[in-house]
């Protein structure tokens, strides 16, 4: 089928095709393989499922492993959607400023609601997430507001239009004390295979309270 070509050769890409220099260089650049699909099960309900590999360098140095799904119901046909969910997440953290590293394991239920629009061929996203996360045997929540933008490049007759531009920002906010937990900026070209199937190459730039680091985004949307 033609889907598993073109995800295919997304990772063949991401692979070998990445700059070597940035797998050798020792700095806060590094690279997040995502898969975001959704199965749509008639008008109103549809099934959220996501993967998220992230690495420190290129690739090959795990960070986080992310493994999200739930279930989601269109209050609206195509505008509107609630959605309630689960997330497992193994972090591989550094321990100091050694080469030793502690895991961590997070269970994580989810409630957000998203809503679209757009402003002539500009298409907004704003979605609003709330979070409860058991850490270990730690408990905390979280609220995080994302908004997206979605620029076409091209502009065909058949209104495929392909080609585009993506950006968005993300802001995530404590219940505790300490209200700023991270903010994430990112910009990337995307390219539209089919209803089905698209795929983005980005950047990202994400700022902690007291430092940031940057990685490199590869994203593969699926609806199936």
């Amino acid at each position: 089928m033609k889907i598993f070509k073109y995800l295919t050769f997304s990772i063949l890409f991401t692979v070998f095709l990445m700059p070597k220099a940035i797998m050798a260089q020792d700095s806060n650049l590094g690279n997040w393989l995502i898969y975001i699909g959704s199965k749509k099960l008639n008008n109103k309900w549809n099934i959220h499922n996501e993967v998220q590999y992230r690495n420190y360098d290129a690739i090959g140095d795990l960070e986080q492993l992310l493994l999200r799904t739930g279930i989601g119901y269109n209050l609206t046909e195509n505008n509107n959607n609630i959605l309630f969910g689960y997330g497992y997440i193994l972090s591989e953290n550094y321990v100091g400023d050694s080469n030793e590293k502690v895991s961590v394991n997070e269970h994580r239920i989810f409630q957000q609601f998203t809503t679209k629009q757009k402003i002539g061929k500009i298409g907004l996203s704003h979605r609003y997430r709330f979070e409860q996360r058991f850490v270990e045997d730690d408990f905390k929540m979280r609220l995080r507001y994302f908004l997206g933008l979605n620029i076409p490049l091209q502009y065909k007759e058949d209104g495929k239009n392909p080609l585009y531009l993506s950006a968005y920002n993300e802001i995530f906010l404590n219940t505790e004390s300490s209200v700023f937990d991270r903010n994430r900026l990112y910009g990337g070209l995307g390219y539209k295979f089919s209803k089905a199937l698209r795929v983005e190459l980005g950047y990202m730039n994400q700022f902690f309270e007291n430092s940031g680091r940057d990685q490199i985004n590869v994203i593969a949307f699926v609806n199936f």
